[in-house]
């Protein structure tokens, strides 16, 4: 996966994006003259790549995006399935596809704490 998400992260290293290793994973942060452009995510993890639309978006979401950093390491490719798959059924149970994610609960803290113990052993 981090593969795919260092090839994502290239064509914007070189339009200029600054890119850091931080902690074992790559983070790839757009010029401060991008903040026009009209971004549909703040940050998003592709194995040990994190892609945020600004330096500012980086440093807000960096907790955040670990956790789905170690999320990755847990599924490995079956991560993307399973994301996509807990989205879907909350779509389809009348709840809010992207905030009410078992994957996003997770990276948010909304798990009950002991349950997020647990996770963090396996």
């Amino acid at each position: 996966m981090t593969l795919i998400g260092l090839l994502l992260a290239l064509p914007l290293r070189l339009l200029g994006a600054r890119c850091v290793w931080y902690c074992g994973v790559c983070e790839v942060s757009a010029p401060a003259r991008w903040r026009c452009a009209r971004w549909r995510f703040a940050a998003i993890t592709v194995g040990h790549v994190v892609i945020a639309a600004d330096a500012s978006q980086m440093a807000r979401l960096r907790v955040h995006e670990r956790v789905h950093v170690r999320q990755y390491e847990r599924w490995g490719l079956m991560f993307w399935p399973l994301y996509l798959g807990s989205s879907c059924w909350q779509w389809l149970r009348g709840r809010r596809f992207y905030r009410d994610n078992y994957f996003e609960r997770e990276a948010y803290g909304d798990l009950p704490l002991s349950r997020r113990r647990s996770q963090r052993r396996l």
